[in-house]
């Protein structure tokens, strides 16, 4: 197949996914669409296939099989598709003599034997699990998700090009979500909450996850909406199942469309200020960076806002990193520029103001206090959902005091609070995916979970300081902001875990791993 087909079928595929949510064709439907990606990515080159992977994920579409088993998304299935493609390009001897080769050079400082260690801690922790299903479950779907980042990896590790057009291809979905979440927004000034909630919830996200996420969504609750006293407003969440997880895609997003807005403005700037290159115009698609920034904001959720402050930490201790070793003039640069644009980000929130204010849902509101007390309630520990996160890391530290070693078991939260295991799929966590992780799975799951994400940190200011392609040194620059803030805002959550958010995270981190510079080859 020519490159130019994959154009066509993923135009083909927004096309069939917005007519299935918005029920003009039936459900059913997504069935053939999902047997015409599979035919496509078995026909289609590996370099292709993969690169559509990571341009759909928010547009891959849970197949209704039957009545009682609808929510089984067309992604874990192409996954498998991709892997074995993959794999099936080398030999049984080649594949025996890398496990041999990996075995004989174990090393704690290679993520991979980090992750191989929590698969193994997650086998173990099943044993003293109450719901070894449930456990056995999880373990499953984290293997899914690693077959997509193991394609990933092998074809990016020695092909920096074919890493630019991955990086590329992921601002394709972060600018759609954003606009869809713009659109999701005007809608609210045209109907009212039992409308809005009958297209979106019994609707739209019925259709894209499954009649059980919709019953959730609709009966237990949902993070769609800001409450204060009598006042009600949109929190966006665009074509995610929360307005946790969404924020965070587009977070994790941002760094494509850094790369592609400002890589220009690199050209012959080796000894340049960064205070000359705020001068330099760039591209128009920076529009897209202050957009994304804004639909953040109005996702309305607190904890992206709160871990706005730790990133501005993390900004200052990389500055300071990077003049302490002496890191060459081009690359402060270039740190500082896109740093600037934290101010943006704070800024906007005079943007976000009055939309979010205004008199939505076809109701007036009594004064305009709401988002100002939403911003004021972050710090306010005696508000309801303050509150319970407090009682839930209580309840967790408790639990892990308890059973330190294997915890309550992998995807059995829900025993540490007393609850059903079922209460997993409608948000019973830890509200921390560092406690969740060890309530789960025991303290040595969280310390190989944090020297990981600690080897990836270190990795992408690596690639950065030794880059010598602007486009990538923009990325791991933009990278070394955009991936912390995820991870503190996973302090107060663990929506990282939805499928979506996930794979996009799991793309980011394997093209951070992937990438091949001077410092680790010694030169």
């Amino acid at each position: 197949m020519v490159k130019s087909s994959l154009n066509k079928i993923f135009i083909l595929q927004l096309v069939l996914f917005s007519l299935i949510i918005t029920g003009i064709l039936p459900r059913e439907t997504s069935v053939f669409l999902a047997i015409g990606l599979i035919i496509y990515f078995i026909l289609a080159p590996i370099e292709d296939a993969t690169v559509f992977f990571v341009r759909s994920i928010p547009f891959f579409i849970a197949i209704p099989i039957t009545a009682d088993y609808d929510n089984l998304n067309v992604w874990r299935i192409l996954a498998i598709v991709l892997f074995l493609k993959w794999f099936f390009r080398e030999s049984i001897v080649h594949y025996v003599l890398f496990i041999r080769d990996w075995f004989k050079n174990c090393n704690l400082k290679q993520p991979s034997y980090l992750l191989a260690g929590l698969l193994l801690i997650a086998l173990l922790s099943v044993i003293p699990a109450q719901d070894k299903i449930s456990g056995i479950t999880r373990i499953i779907f984290f293997i899914n998700f690693s077959l997509a980042g193991i394609v990933i990896y092998n074809l990016a590790k020695d092909n920096p090009e074919f890493t630019k057009r991955l990086i590329k291809n992921i601002a394709v979905p972060t600018i759609i979500v954003t606009v869809v979440g713009f659109i999701q927004i005007a809608s609210t000034y045209f109907i009212d909450i039992y409308q809005f909630m009958r297209i979106w919830g019994e609707g739209i996200q019925l259709r894209q996850f499954g009649t059980l996420w919709s019953e959730i969504a609709v009966r237990l609750g949902n993070t769609w909406f800001a409450y204060y006293g009598s006042q009600l407003s949109l929190r966006v969440f665009s074509l995610f199942p929360d307005s946790h997880s969404f924020p965070q895609f587009v977070l994790l997003g941002l760094p494509a469309l850094f790369a592609l807005s400002f890589s220009t403005l690199l050209v012959n700037v080796q000894n340049v200020e960064w205070r000359i290159l705020i001068r330099r115009r760039a591209k128009m698609r920076v529009l897209w960076v202050v957009a994304t920034m804004l639909i953040t904001i109005l996702s309305g959720t607190r904890g992206i806002w709160a871990a706005s402050v730790g990133v501005l930490i993390i900004m200052a201790g990389v500055i300071y990193w990077m003049h302490r070793t002496r890191v060459g003039s081009y690359y402060k640069n270039i740190f500082k520029y896109v740093s600037l644009y934290m101010t943006v980000f704070f800024l906007l929130f005079a943007v976000a103001y009055p939309i979010f204010v205004s008199p939505q849902f076809l109701l007036s509101k009594g004064d305009w206090s709401l988002f100002s007390e939403r911003i004021k309630s972050i710090v306010d520990f005696g508000e309801t959902s303050n509150s319970q996160r407090i009682e839930i890391w209580k309840a967790s530290l408790e639990s892990i005091k308890q059973r330190p070693l294997l915890g309550v078991g992998i995807g059995n939260f829900p025993v540490v609070l007393d609850q059903r295991i079922f209460l997993a799929r409608a948000g019973s966590s830890a509200h921390n995916i560092y406690l969740n992780i060890t309530a789960e799975m025991g303290i040595l799951a969280l310390v190989l979970t944090l020297w990981f994400l600690w080897l990836v940190f270190r990795k992408c200011y690596e690639n950065f300081i030794s880059g010598d392609d602007p486009f990538l040194t923009l990325y791991f620059g933009a990278t070394l902001i955009f991936v912390p803030w995820v991870l503190i805002y996973s302090l107060t959550d663990v929506a990282l875990f939805d499928e979506r958010s996930f794979l996009l995270f799991v793309t980011v981190v394997t093209i951070i791993l992937a990438n091949k510079n001077p410092i680790e080859s010694g030169s």
